[in-house]
Formats: C-alpha cells, sequence, structure tokens
C-alpha cells in the first residue's frame, strides 16, 4: 500500500498559493484514479488503486507546520511496516516547475516536511518535489502564499501533470524507475 500526503494550507485562502502545490497534485492523481475524498476534522483521505496497488491519498488540514499529526494518525492505521509513504510539496530553491523525486533526506527547510519527520521518527519516505522558485527582495512568508503569476501558469500545469504522472510511477514501477525517468 502506498500512502500519498500532499502537502498545502486548508481554506479557500491558500487554494491557489505557492504552498498548495502538493494539494493541486493530489487533486490531479484522484481526477486521474476516480479517487473520491472524504473530509475528517484534520485531513481529507481518499482510497483508491493504482495499476493495481492500493493507495490512500491525503490532504493534511492542519496548517503545513503541522501536517505531521496527519500523517502519524494514517500510518498508526495502516500499520506503520505495511505501507510506502510518498510526500508532495514544494521547494523554494528549484526553478518553477521543476520536479525532483529523491528516496529520503532532510527538511530541506520545509516546515511540513520537518513536521512530518518529527511526528513519524524518520526521514526516510519518498519526496515528490516541485519547484516555486524564489522572488528576491520578497519575505520567504508572503511568497509561498502568493498565487503564481499569469506567466507561471501553464509552467505550473505542466509540472502538475508531470507530478502527477511521476507519482503514478512510483506506485507502478518503483521509485528508481520513476527517478530515472523524471529527474
Amino acid at each position: 500500500m502506498f500512502v500519498i500526503a500532499g502537502l498545502g494550507n486548508p481554506g479557500k485562502k491558500y487554494s491557489r498559493t505557492r504552498h498548495n502545490i502538493g494539494f493541486m497534485v493530489v487533486e490531479e492523481i484522484a481526477r486521474r484514479n476516480s479517487i473520491e475524498f472524504t473530509d475528517r476534522k484534520e485531513y481529507r483521505i481518499g482510497r483508491g488503486s493504482i495499476e493495481g496497488h492500493n493507495v490512500i491519498l491525503l490532504e493534511p488540514l492542519l496548517y503545513m507546520n503541522r501536517s505531521g499529526a496527519p500523517v502519524r494518525e494514517i500510518a498508526k492505521k495502516c500499520n506503520a511496516q505495511s505501507f510506502e509513504l510518498i510526500i508532495i510539496h514544494d521547494d523554494l530553491d528549484m526553478e518553477t516547475g521543476k520536479l525532483r523525486i529523491r528516496k529520503t533526506g532532510s527538511s530541506g527547510g520545509h516546515k511540513g516536511v520537518e513536521s512530518i519527520i518529527q511526528n513519524i521518527g524518520s526521514r526516510d519516505f519518498i519526496r515528490v518535489k516541485i519547484g516555486i522558485g524564489r522572488e528576491p527582495g520578497t519575505a520567504v512568508e508572503d511568497y509561498v502564499l502568493s498565487k503564481f503569476s499569469r506567466q507561471e501558469l501553464s509552467k505550473i500545469k505542466e509540472a502538475i501533470d508531470r507530478a502527477a504522472a511521476a507519482v503514478h510511477s512510483v506506485v507502478a514501477d518503483g521509485v528508481d524507475k520513476a527517478m530515472n525517468s523524471f529527474n
């Protein structure tokens, strides 16, 4: 089984901001695989399959820096030994629209990833990172909560499509093959 969590912030105010690209990708995966979400207090969850593999799609509905608690709750329900975790999130240090898959690593300063590491007690989970770039002179907090410019929208749509395909590849073909194809 795979638990696929997209990171973001809850509410309409943040729905199409840079920090919510993880939600956008999970929603695209759900659309492609006809997976419906159910709302819970602290997360949205969808159950289905990709290429015959059972998957849980997850959107933590706590703010970014508290994303780990819902991930930990789902991990406990799934029995931590019986699933593979894939986290989809934004990355300030990559150019807008660039995609990278990693098997493990540090949080890289990402508060949502750090929350997950602290809550599950491990750095060993797959990351699908989508670049959102940086804007010199703009505070990081303001930048990540801003919406994409019109000029960026086609790059972002393509990045969401590629990230959804990359997650599909991780599930169907394994992380190494997906890294070779998408990195």
